[in-house]
């Protein structure tokens, strides 16, 4: 046979449109052609290919070999393609039988010597594959990750010869049916009985932990942002096994790729100030995510707010509205999901002492002022929570023992309002339409007096004042009551705190 035809997947965003490998061997000088739009990397394909396949002691025909990766407008990345293309060389050959190759489909990068090294984005590609009803045969290191794909038939192998032994019926590949063990355990997280004091940030960051809010705490250096920060998703509640899917698809997009330990482990994303806006949203010429798409259904936490350029910061505007980020090149467009909850933390001056009992801060006011001008108000709009973070008290800090609740507590607390939640409208309360805002969030005489006083007081945007009225939703929620009382609404708006200013 001088034809074959294998299967195979790219990578576009968060998808993995199938790629159709067809080998064809003809009569003529000696050559080795890839068509179908290759980058660098797949060309490269064809001496990686050809030493593999010396090295496994098969016959390379010295004919003319194409080599098509249908359809040809979409471009083809990475090393991935190195075994479908050995493969079908051999079938196209002879030298294995290709009767049932269209059952499989194919992706690995072959090593010089027929082993085969682990390739990015299988998590997603295994999806799709499993949607097709074909199995999927990829590198050894990448089964862990594919498996978590439970309708997913999967094969792992360790080499280019272990594949034609599956092929050729001498010693078939095992079916890569073992879970890992993370499934049966609870994520580990830093503990917030150990920040000292600070309970209105705490009982804050509980709220925001509820409804999926957003927050920024804003307080002098050393109050005890960054910790409250990292242990903000051990209360989160425990990831479903769609979001934790999710998720490990788009780290496994990554340069980094996904680590199997950190299944249904709420991501953490920090990244520092001097971070491009590239670096926020994903990118590149094939694009790939950014942080807050990294950060799905986890945290991206922001420290030092204010020293991040405003240009960067503008970014986060469009996901925290539509979770989502759409990336768009001359050539190709790429969309992912960037459902993430933002936490934020920033000084209250240059100094950083604003307000605080040392009264070290000679900031003047302008100044001041042109400091938090760094955050623009659109995006403080979009921010629900905002508390300020004292100074603690010596005695306070220096009490051994601490009398916060810790995370444990907090969470149960979190999961009951969670499903109260889910059971009433399906999703949280950060992402209620306005429709939904008016049937769920309604409020009675003296809430609605309150909150008319507040808006007419702060000058509240029609955003800000949506943004109250679930924020209130949630503290009702917490409490264990079905209607919104001028409490619930009270304690929302104490949380715009930068809308004074």
């Amino acid at each position: 046979m001088s034809l074959a035809v294998l299967y195979s997947r790219a990578l576009s965003g968060m998808h993995a449109p199938l790629v159709t490998v067809e080998t064809h061997i003809a009569n003529g000088l000696p050559s080795f052609t890839i068509v179908g739009l290759p980058e660098t990397e797949v060309k490269e394909s064809k001496d990686r290919v050809r030493a593999a396949l010396q090295t496994a002691q098969f016959k390379i025909p010295a004919q003319r070999i194409t080599i098509n990766l249908a359809p040809a407008d979409l471009p083809k990345e990475s090393g991935r393609f190195d075994l479908p293309i050995a493969l079908g060389i051999l079938a196209a050959s002879g030298q294995i039988p290709a009767d049932k190759l269209d059952q499989y489909e194919w992706a690995g990068e072959l090593a010089l010597t027929g082993e085969l090294r682990p390739i990015h984005g299988a998590l997603a590609m295994t999806y799709r594959a499993a949607q097709s009803g074909r199995s999927f045969v990829l590198p050894q290191h990448n089964a862990a990750e594919a498996a978590l794909v439970k309708q997913a038939h999967v094969y792992a192998a360790q080499s280019l010869l272990q594949i034609c032994a599956h092929l050729t019926g001498h010693e078939a590949l095992p079916l890569y049916n073992s879970l890992p063990d993370t499934r049966n355990k609870i994520p580990v997280y830093p503990d917030m009985a150990e920040v000292k004091g600070q309970a209105k940030v705490k009982r804050a960051l509980e709220i925001a932990a509820a409804g999926n809010h957003s927050a920024l705490m804003i307080g002098p250096p050393g109050t005890g942002k960054s910790m409250l920060a990292a242990r903000f998703p051990g209360i989160l509640p425990p990831m479903t096994e769609e979001e934790a899917l999710e998720s490990a698809a788009l780290q496994s997009l990554s340069q980094g790729g996904f680590d199997i330990a950190n299944w249904k482990r709420r991501p953490y994303r920090s990244p520092h100030h001097t971070a491009s806006g590239v670096a926020l949203v994903g990118g590149g010429s094939h694009p790939r995510p950014g942080e807050i798409s990294l950060a799905m259904h986890g945290v991206l936490f922001l420290d030092e707010l204010a020293e991040f350029d405003r240009k960067v910061l503008e970014v986060l505007r469009e996901p925290l509205e539509s979770g989502k980020i759409t990336i768009s090149r001359a050539a190709r467009q790429a969309e992912f999901p960037a459902r993430f909850q933002l936490i934020a933390a920033m000084n209250p001056c240059p100094c950083g002492y604003l307000g605080h009992h040392s009264g070290k801060c000679h900031c003047t006011p302008d100044q001041v002022a042109r400091y938090r001008g760094k955050i623009s108000g659109p995006l403080l709009d979009r921010i629900d929570i905002q508390i300020e973070v004292p100074a603690l008290p010596q005695d306070e800090l220096m009490r051994q023992q601490t009398t916060g609740e810790n995370s444990s507590t907090i969470r149960q607390r979190v999961e009951r309002s969670y499903r109260r939640q889910l059971k009433r409208q399906s999703k949280t309360n950060s992402l209620l339409n306005v429709e939904e805002v008016d049937r769920y969030c309604a409020l009675d005489t003296a809430s609605k007096t309150l909150l008319k006083q507040a808006i007419s007081r702060l000058n509240l945007s029609a955003r800000a004042y949506h943004r109250i009225l679930k924020l209130a939703r949630t503290i009702a929620d917490l409490a264990g009551v079905e209607t919104i009382s001028s409490q619930h609404v009270a304690e929302a708006i104490q949380y715009r705190r930068m809308d004074k200013h």
